[in-house]
């Protein structure tokens, strides 16, 4: 049994290099194997790798390195797609075999759940994969900041571990065709203004039905199998297209359950679950904080004809006080902010008893938190289900069904 590691002490220099086995990814798609018990992370590793590793930085409880030479390497390694891969930040996995991408996915959630949410016995399904692993990415946002003292000018995506270093991408691989085209001459005419730029900021391309968009206040459109969507092009709206329709199929087949004729889509935004939904469900209630977004959604209910579907502003704490659709025939379907949703809305949310609540969520960490009160509350997890909405990446949407105790 090795000694504990002093965590007083620094237990390497700078640039030391050892050999370490890699044992497992984290959250973030980073390598980690341990020295002595000693964590060390380092990215681009694999799970199952032998691999030379270039310390360059010590923390309280842990070591990050660079990772300097593969010594034996993992079956699941594959050739990046993107020679800018490991200095752009924008992908984590383009060195891992898509199939070992979603299996580490599917064990991510289910550790997550177990770590964070206590429920070790969580059935998580395995990964739905995207229809394309590449070119799916239907907007990206190129960042620039004030051109260097030597002339130069990148134009693209934070360098790998910097907060405001910017690699210059020229065409990126997991965004559409359509995108690559369209973002030569949008870059070069931005370099032609390069000496007046005094401050940084970011582009716009986003591929909708109307062509490649670049200004953030057009109005656009997007169709989810039969229903049609309109928006403005920096709206925040889903950017895997090619994934959408089965995601947005699976919740609400989730949602529609045995018994339940009435569909509470919180979070709603421009009303995707709702408008989606109206064939199934008897009436369709959005609500959403942002007015902009819900007179969007209200729009959107009437170029669908979808008059079953009503769309209100209200903070989500609010809405189950005077809401009479009776609970007990009820859906719950909720898509909140990253930073999950908050204890007072999920006291109300369990207060009210919705027959069945459908949590979709694009982390899974603050997913688990809340699924451990909703469970404590009464609700019985019954699946989780991973959906690669970002290939090549270590992001991760997830979608738990839960049904009120019997």
């Amino acid at each position: 049994m090795p000694p504990p590691p002093n965590f007083n002490a620094k237990p390497f220099v700078y640039h030391q290099e050892i050999t370490l086995e890699v044992e497992t990814l984290t959250n973030l798609g980073v390598g980690l194997g341990r020295v002595d018990g000693w964590v060390v992370m380092v990215p681009f590793a694999l799970p199952g790798e032998t691999v030379r590793v270039r310390i360059y930085r010590n923390h309280a409880n842990y070591s990050d390195g660079d990772l300097a030479e593969v010594l034996k390497a993992s079956p699941a390694r594959r050739k990046a797609e993107c020679s800018l891969f490991g200095e752009c930040g924008g992908c984590q996995y383009q060195h891992f075999a898509y199939e070992e991408q979603l299996a580490w996915k599917q064990r991510q959630v289910r550790e997550v759940l177990a770590r964070i949410g206590g429920l070790s016995d969580a059935d998580v399904r395995p990964t739905h994969p995207s229809p394309r692993q590449f070119h799916y990415r239907s907007k990206i946002t190129p960042h620039y900041n004030r051109p260097r003292r030597d002339g130069s000018f990148p134009i693209g995506f934070l360098r790998m571990g910097s907060r405001d270093a910017v690699v210059d991408v020229p065409q990126c691989p997991i965004a559409t065709e359509a995108i690559n085209a369209a973002l030569p001459p949008v870059r070069n005419e931005l370099l032609t203004r390069a000496g007046k730029i005094r401050r940084a900021g970011s582009l716009l391309l986003r591929e909708t039905r109307e062509g490649v968009v670049t200004d953030p206040g057009n109005l656009v459109s997007a169709l989810i199998g039969d229903t049609q969507f309109q928006f403005h092009a920096g709206d925040f709206f889903q950017n895997n297209p090619f994934i959408l329709p089965e995601l947005v199929d699976y919740a609400l087949g989730e949602a529609k359950g045995d018994n339940t004729k009435y569909l509470l889509d919180v979070y709603c935004g421009v009303g995707v679950f709702a408008l989606c939904g109206r064939k199934l469900f008897d009436r369709c209630l959005g609500v959403e904080v942002n007015p902009d977004a819900v007179r969007r959604a209200q729009q959107n209910a009437r170029l669908n004809r979808a008059e079953n579907c009503d769309f209100i502003v209200g903070d989500a704490k609010q809405i189950f006080a005077g809401e009479k659709i009776p609970p007990g025939q009820t859906a719950v379907l909720m898509d909140p902010p990253r930073a999950g949703c908050d204890e007072p809305f999920l006291q109300q949310l369990m207060a009210y008893g919705p027959a069945r609540i459908v949590y979709v969520s694009c982390d899974p960490a603050t997913q688990a938190r809340d699924l451990k009160i909703l469970v404590a509350g009464g609700y019985r997890l019954l699946h989780a289900q991973p959906f690669d909405m970002f290939p090549q990446t270590r992001h991760i949407e997830c979608v738990a069904t839960l049904a009120a105790a019997p």
